[in-house]
């Protein structure tokens, strides 16, 4: 993974001549931090892109032999749309199942969908970056990711419906195999 770096002045500067394009004044009381402010937010918000993910993404070794689903949900999350520098926001699910005594902490699964969720994203490829990692850093037999997320760049612009919910999946492993378990994972993400 490549370093990134982040140049807060430039990005200052960058939302300076934003303003300016709007014919704002940049004395104004209420603009005068405003550069400085939206700067560090975006340093803040994209930190994800200098975290590599499986750092995080350590397994822990039970003597349970647990090989069932061990399913996270209602992760609230928020990252930032490339296409619009808007953000979406909303719920993370996030559903493994183990081989025999490896698994990984739910902390450690959090941490997957934050580190991702401060890129520049893309709700689909976020889906799949996080069963992605899952699957390389712990091996389990299956791993299964839903997001549920509002974008602004809808509810804002363009078609400027409010509330709408766009849903992503991946699956890999026996939750693209096996019908029963991506079954019955889908039915404890509904609840019944």
């Amino acid at each position: 993974m490549k370093k990134a770096f982040f140049d807060e002045k430039k990005a200052q500067e960058a939302i300076k001549l934003l303003l300016e394009s709007f014919g704002e004044d940049l004395n104004r009381e209420g603009l005068k931090r405003t550069p400085q402010r939206v700067a560090q937010f975006y340093k803040e918000a994209l930190a994800g892109n200098n975290i590599n993910p499986l750092d995080f993404a350590s397994v822990a070794y039970s003597d349970e032999n647990y090989e069932e689903i061990v399913l996270l949900k209602d992760i609230s999350f928020y990252s930032i749309c490339e296409h619009h520098l808007l953000p979406f926001f909303g719920k993370a699910h996030i559903a493994y199942i183990p081989k025999k005594n490896k698994i990984i902490g739910i902390s450690k699964l959090i941490k997957l969908i934050e580190v991702f969720a401060s890129r520049l994203q893309l709700q689909e490829r976020m889906s799949k970056q996080i069963a992605d990692a899952l699957m390389k850093a712990a091996s389990p037999q299956g791993a299964a990711v839903v997001l549920e997320a509002e974008h602004l760049c809808m509810s804002m612009r363009g078609v400027k419906k409010t509330g709408a919910s766009v849903i992503t999946s991946a699956m890999r492993g026996i939750f693209l195999k096996d019908m029963r378990a991506r079954a019955e994972v889908m039915a404890l993400l509904k609840g019944k």
